[in-house]
């Protein structure tokens, strides 16, 4: 189908959305060609939205022709009163845990069927990864994903095992009763781990946080290169800033509380699991 095609009765607004959902699924800016692919609009429709959302200054055009969210939309974004409160609550919880850990932190929220980061703590040590605010993880593969898919409900969770568990790396977690074992085992501890299933020699170790109705409000993460992963150390100090966000929060419950028994024996798994098991599709 041709984007003209595409284009025809399609309003203003939705075309204008389009776009902006173009951005919002970049890692950092866009060309109007890359624009036009993503959205299926013609390069003059493209143009002319483009420009009026610069004009607006929800988007930038850079010196090398490329557009990025403008920091109007930014603005906008952050009031969003769900992730401002958590925002604003988290930052202490984070810089604590990143002041004893000195790793990536990162705070996400469920947005669909993805992770949401809101909010990061990076220094010059941290292991580099891929993750920005504004940046979309997926729920099968990163320890907050699991964190936040250990702590949802079983019909959520098989709804994101029927869209499918793509490979990131080799050891990625494909197999949903594989993913299902994990889940459950992440549940029991109240906490998340991840060896290299969003990138290699990363581990990621991730607790979610309740809100003030007992819901699921997020989770924050710690992720460090897998040579200098000890996760025993790293737990209390994840749990302690998990549990403190949650309080702060609202009420809190342990999360053992909050958790059905689990049946049958689950086996911690560990980074050797992983690389015994190649990835496959689902």
């Amino acid at each position: 189908m041709s984007g003209r095609n595409r284009d025809a009765g399609r309003s203003v607004l939705s075309k204008a959305f389009a776009i902006l959902d173009a951005m919002r699924a970049a890692e950092t800016s866009l060309t109007r060609a890359q624009i036009a692919r993503r959205t299926g609009l013609p390069m003059t429709t493209v143009y002319r939205l483009a420009s009026e959302l610069r004009r607006l200054g929800a988007l930038e055009l850079t010196d090398h022709g490329r557009y990025r969210v403008g920091p109007w939309l930014w603005e906008v974004g952050t009031l969003t009163p769900h992730t401002l409160t958590l925002r604003e609550g988290a930052l202490p919880f984070m810089e604590d845990l990143y002041e004893s850990t000195h790793e990536n932190i990162t705070l996400a929220v469920l947005d669909g069927h993805e992770a949401l980061v809101i909010e990061r703590i990076h220094g010059r040590r941290s292991a580099s990864i891929p993750t920005r605010v504004g940046g979309r993880l997926p729920l099968h593969a990163t320890g907050v994903g699991k964190a936040l898919l250990a702590a949802s409900t079983p019909e959520f969770v098989e709804a994101v095992i029927a869209r499918g568990l793509p490979p990131i790396t080799p050891y990625t977690i494909t197999d949903p009763d594989a993913l299902r074992r994990d889940l459950a085992l992440a549940r029991r501890n109240g906490y998340a781990v991840v060896h290299d299933e969003m990138r290699l020699n990363r581990v990621s170790v991730a607790a979610p946080v309740w809100g003030p109705t007992d819901d699921l409000a997020g989770a924050i993460s710690i992720v460090i290169e897998s040579q200098r992963a000890d996760v025993n150390r790293l737990v209390p100090a994840l749990r302690t800033a998990a549990f403190g966000l949650s309080r702060r929060l609202g009420q809190p419950r342990d999360a053992v509380a909050r958790v059905a028994p689990v049946h049958g024996q689950v086996r911690p798994r560990t980074r050797e699991d992983a690389r015994s098991v190649p990835a496959r599709s689902a």
